[in-house]
């Protein structure tokens, strides 16, 4: 955790999420090695004190940078997988 963020990387296929990694790239290590698939894993921050609105989940990951799958950019560009990310936030993060 840094000051205001949780730093999280979300499987959208298994619908689960690692969680506390001082970077991206270490909670996306531990869902690979427990057998995620790369093109599923998505970064995330997470600010706690925005639980609730729409400034809870930032989408911003140097791991989200996949020229491959047509995203080119820290964030994640398709609307159907923020959606996918945010559902599965929602399910497990709760107050």
């Amino acid at each position: 955790m840094f000051e205001n963020l949780v730093k999280a990387v979300v499987d959208i296929e298994q619908g689960i999420m690692a969680v506390g990694g001082e970077m991206h790239a270490d909670e996306e290590a531990l869902l690979l090695d427990e057998g995620s698939p790369q093109p599923t894993l998505w970064g995330i921050n997470l600010y706690p004190a925005q639980f609730g609105s729409a400034r809870f989940i930032e989408f911003d990951s140097v791991i989200n940078i996949r020229p491959r799958q047509g995203n080119r950019t820290r964030s994640v560009d398709d609307a159907a997988v923020r959606a996918a990310v945010t559902s599965i936030v929602a399910r497990m993060v709760v107050r």
